[in-house]
């Protein structure tokens, strides 16, 4: 081989380690286009779809990455400061919380440049002034007595510990009133945990989210988070045990729910997925083709 052809060998090599990592670094998570790839989080929706019929584009897209690793999907409105829904595969858990871990944030919302891993919140309070105008901070919740963080993935919902550790970021977090997290919120999430853990036979995925209202958290006189006026939740099994008793079974494949974020009448109500979304027609800015599900969850075969 003469030293020209053998330059030439090289400088292609070269040329193929660098489009090589272009197209990794294309497909590396944080804020996507779209959830088309596995490492955009495509395999937290079932068949790779997400949620359809939103109006919006002024929402983001989120991976949501820990260590390396796509854990679920958000949709985040940087304007409200709140995710509009997270979409996440269910892992048969025992549903302990993993409470003892730092909350996390996103930083490629503040900037494209930024590392595609949830981070923990710097231990400086000025530090969070960087990226606080597209998302919210520890400091928004600090003293707003009435208000839990509410999940949209829940770490009961998790099995693995870094699955569980991923669900506390505040880009999956939404503010809760008291009274409607600590009670019917949390108990119709474990009535599903339950449920999935005992008669899912396969992949569960599970869709929350929630309607925006006029009510909003404020910090030094200034719009702050949105407080969603109804917190909504549906998932789709398509492989589950068909000897199930008659009251189960027919939640199966899928079924939603809602609940008024509320301290009174606040009870989830539990319904069919196509009345789950004519309740949300009604209450979100989406056309009339909104889709929870692909498909409905109806399997093709």
């Amino acid at each position: 081989m003469t030293p020209t052809s053998a330059n030439c060998v090289v400088s292609l090599a070269a040329i193929m380690i660098v489009l090589t990592s272009v197209v990794l670094q294309g497909v590396q998570a944080g804020v996507v286009s779209d959830f088309n790839h596995a490492e955009r989080c495509k395999n937290s929706l079932y068949m790779g779809t997400p949620p359809r019929g939103y109006l919006s584009n002024a929402f983001k897209k989120i991976c949501q990455r820990y260590e390396d690793k796509p854990r679920y999907a958000t949709v985040y409105d940087p304007r409200r400061h709140i995710p509009i829904y997270s979409a996440y595969t269910f892992k048969k858990s025992d549903g302990e919380k993993k409470v003892d871990f730092p909350w996390m944030f996103e930083p490629q919302l503040a900037s494209e440049k930024s590392s595609s891993n949830m981070e923990p919140f710097p231990q400086s309070t000025s530090m969070h002034m960087n990226f606080e105008d597209t998302q919210a901070v520890l400091e928004d919740y600090a003293d707003v007595v009435q208000y839990e963080r509410g999940q949209l993935n829940p770490d009961e919902h998790q099995a693995d510990p870094m699955d569980k550790v991923s669900t506390y970021s505040l880009t999956n977090v939404v503010p809760q009133i008291r009274e409607f997290n600590l009670g019917p919120w949390a108990e119709h999430q474990d009535i599903i945990r339950k449920r999935l853990n005992n008669y899912c036979r396969g992949k569960a995925f599970v869709v929350t989210g929630v309607t925006t209202s006029g009510h909003t958290i404020r910090r030094s006189n200034m719009d702050r988070v949105a407080v969603p006026e109804y917190m909504w939740s549906a998932y789709c099994c398509t492989e589950f045990d068909q000897n199930a008793p008659y009251f189960v079974r027919y939640k199966f494949p899928v079924f939603g729910a809602y609940g008024l974020n509320d301290r009174i009448n606040n009870q989830m109500v539990e319904v069919p997925l196509k009345n789950l979304e004519k309740f949300l027609k009604g209450r979100m800015e989406v056309d009339k083709n909104f889709q929870i599900f692909y498909n409905d969850c109806v399997p093709d075969n």
